[in-house]
């Protein structure tokens, strides 16, 4: 971890430093040694220029993950994409850029990969004959409708082929770019086929702007549940991650901000931090709440046995103990007063027997076997 006094906030950016990943054989420290302008942070290209975005395109291999965790209500993920420009600190998903060799730090939001056939890839999926269909959870690993969606329509394009074989999909994201696709999401959910989540996380757009910097402020994503439900979208929402001292107290306040804008059902999941995110949000919380963060740190440890993280099913989402019960008892009450529960199941709601295999196949040409074709998409 950098030492206290070399900690420095990036604008825009939710990672303090660029934290080599688990699996790099050197490690690197910074060191001034007085002939770098600008001292330390210059020479560990801390003060690189805005850490501007770059996304490059990749030719996946395969783009459906399955995945048997009892802790998840989905067995099939997409993700159209690899890293995430929104930022936010706590992201599980992090540590999924050591395997690329990059760092899960300021890398993972700034250097992202764009599937580029991920459409092609999904039809030949839906058209073999052996493909048995259940609700794609579409955009888990990273936002599906982060900022360069815009332009790439990655996820757009996804959407056409399951709208056009009548496929269910499940969307999470902290976005209100998701409202662009309103055209194909509200025909699909009259139809039980689409169902959508926003994550939010924070009422504070202080909190916000240092903890998902690129995301949705939070009266942006009310109004995105407000847009999607008069749409005749269903909208759950995620109240993730609860983090002791930060955004816990919020716990009833978020409950009864997303009932007014529409929600129907709302589940939480305590903060986690697993491989690498456990020393990046150590060193965001000494950049932004130097005051509280060992306080933080301790509650965190108390919910996870002593640890920072304890990744045992059952328990990895919740946490254990005196103070994940306290926080499990208070949310419960909130649901049931104001009656966002016995509503979920979104993905149990969707109908799997409309589906039809697509009328048209790509052939797997080169698209498909170019690029980074070597690779196996692991996420």
């Amino acid at each position: 971890m950098l030492p206290p006094q070399s900690l420095k906030a990036h604008k825009g950016r939710g990672a303090v430093s660029n934290l080599q990943g688990r699996y790099e054989a050197q490690a690197r420290a910074g060191f001034d040694d007085g002939w770098s302008v600008g001292g330390l942070d210059a020479a560990e290209g801390e003060a690189a220029p805005g850490w501007k975005t770059q996304v490059s395109d990749e030719q996946a291999r395969t783009i459906l993950t399955r995945n048997a965790s009892p802790d998840l209500p989905f067995n099939v993920s997409l993700n159209p994409y690899r890293g995430c420009e929104h930022g936010c600190i706590y992201c599980f998903a992090r540590p999924t850029h050591s395997y690329l060799g990059l760092s899960p730090g300021l890398d993972f939001e700034s250097r992202i990969y764009a599937k580029v056939n991920a459409p092609e890839l999904l039809r030949r999926e839906l058209a073999k004959p052996s493909y048995v269909p259940e609700p794609i959870a579409l955009g888990v690993n990273t936002d599906a409708y982060q900022p360069c969606e815009r332009e790439r329509q990655l996820t757009r394009r996804v959407l056409e082929v399951l709208h056009e074989c009548d496929h269910p999909v499940a969307l999470i994201t902290k976005s209100s770019l998701i409202e662009r696709d309103i055209d194909i999401l509200a025909p699909m959910a009259a139809r039980r086929l689409a169902a959508v989540a926003v994550t939010v996380t924070t009422l504070d757009p202080a909190i916000a702007r240092t903890l998902e910097p690129r995301a949705a402020a939070p009266a942006r994503r009310l109004r995105t549940i407000r847009t999607l439900t008069e749409a005749g979208i269903p909208v759950g929402v995620s109240i993730a991650p609860i983090i002791p001292f930060v955004t816990e107290p919020e716990i009833e306040q978020l409950l009864e901000a997303v009932r007014d804008a529409g929600a129907i059902h709302a589940h939480y999941v305590v903060l986690r931090l697993p491989w690498e995110v456990s020393p990046l949000f150590q060193q965001w919380l000494e950049a932004h709440f130097p005051e509280r963060a060992q306080r933080v740190m301790n509650r965190v440890r108390e919910m996870r046995g002593g640890k920072d993280y304890d990744s045992a099913f059952g328990t990895r989402m919740r946490g254990e103990g005196v103070w994940a019960d306290l926080i499990r008892q208070r949310f419960e009450k909130a649901v049931h007063r104001l009656g966002l529960h016995g509503k979920g199941g979104r993905f149990k709601q969707l109908d799997c027997t409309q589906f039809r295999r697509p009328l048209v196949v790509p052939p797997l040409g080169n698209s498909a076997k170019g690029g980074n074709a070597g690779q196996l998409d692991l996420f």
